[in-house]
């Protein structure tokens, strides 16, 4: 089972996106912050990671450019999400996909599969 980390501040949308990748076989950790994000990344070496591109402590762009410099983390697929149309900058930072919220939690499980390879 594949285990995906969010790294996302918005309760009501993280619980919804967390059940609903659990129902489609996937493993879901959740941390509100950078932070945590960077703690519970190294200790439990997620297969992917779903990041908001605004977070509460720093901008979520800098969070992927932190997993990109890390051993472990640097082909490790990162979707980032964020209401405002800025793909170019997440690309930019390392993250393999990019989704405008609000977006359909199908379609983000469908890019997952796609990212790691799996049917």
């Amino acid at each position: 089972m594949p285990t995906v980390l969010i790294v996302d501040d918005d309760r009501t949308t993280v619980s919804l996106l967390k059940t609903l990748l659990e129902l489609d076989g996937f493993s879901v950790e959740v941390v509100p912050d950078s932070v945590s994000g960077c703690r519970v990344a190294m200790d439990i070496i997620p297969d992917a990671f779903l990041v908001d591109f605004h977070l509460a402590d720093s901008e979520g762009t800098d969070f992927v450019r932190w997993l990109r410099a890390q051993e472990p983390f640097g082909q490790t697929p990162v979707v980032m999400a964020s209401g405002m149309e800025r793909e170019d900058a997440a690309v930019e930072a390392g993250a393999n996909h990019f989704l405008i919220k609000p977006f359909d939690p199908s379609d983000l499980v469908d890019i997952l599969k796609e990212l790691l390879d799996i049917a």
